[in-house]
């Protein structure tokens, strides 16, 4: 076994993208490609999740309780965001989906991922990694995913309540438990159907927060 050298953001980045799939057969080429990693990235990043116990014995499966208690406790202390220089870029944290459906706007600049594939300006957030900015761009799961953890990687407690309730609707979702197409669950809107799109909250249910 490889020695564990903790963790590193782009774990995080992987264990998303692998929550945003799906369970189901996948090859560490199709990750290494989703990701913008090679396979041997990919290759590390299963032994660090497998020994901090994130991913399960056969570095397939996600464990998502344990990740989930990590993102909720222990993101902000251990990969933590700032805003940083005004900037253009790729909406996230409060300022992208879902949380950007749920809170009033403020006067405040949005917070963005620095990229030229992004046109809106705000303030700079460092992403996990260099590429899940691009990631994000093609898998929308994956985007809100990320979003809702720089919520958490930032500190901000108004939106940090709404932001772990969206998590945990995500990753306690499993095939079974999953609501008929378009259907939205009576506490916080839950935004992707069972096709994988992005289905529209219903207004009367929006969780409104004053800035």
């Amino acid at each position: 076994m490889r020695p564990f050298n903790s963790l590193k953001p782009q774990d995080i980045v992987i264990l998303l993208k692998l929550v945003a799939m799906g369970e189901g057969g996948w090859r560490h080429i199709d990750l290494a490609n989703a990701v913008g990693l090679s396979q041997t990235e990919i290759s590390f990043a299963m032994d660090r999740c497998r020994t901090a116990g994130l991913i399960a014995q056969d570095k397939k499966t996600v464990i998502k309780p344990a990740l989930l208690e990590f993102l909720i406790h222990g993101i902000q202390y251990v990969f933590p965001a700032k805003p940083g220089p005004a900037g253009s870029g790729i909406p996230t944290a409060h300022s992208a989906p879902p949380l950007a459906r749920l809170i009033v706007a403020s006067n405040e600049d949005p917070y963005i991922w620095p990229s030229v594939a992004g046109k809106v300006r705000g303030q700079a957030i460092e992403p996990l990694h260099e590429n899940a900015p691009l990631a994000a761009i093609t898998d929308s799961k994956l985007h809100e995913l990320l979003a809702l953890t720089d919520t958490l990687r930032t500190g901000r407690t108004r939106e940090h309540a709404l932001a772990v309730r969206e998590l945990e609707a995500r990753l306690n979702k499993t095939e079974e438990e999953a609501a008929p197409k378009g259907a939205i669950s009576e506490e916080l809107p839950l935004e992707w159907d069972n096709a994988g799109a992005v289905a529209p909250a219903a207004p009367a249910r929006k969780h409104k927060v004053l800035l």
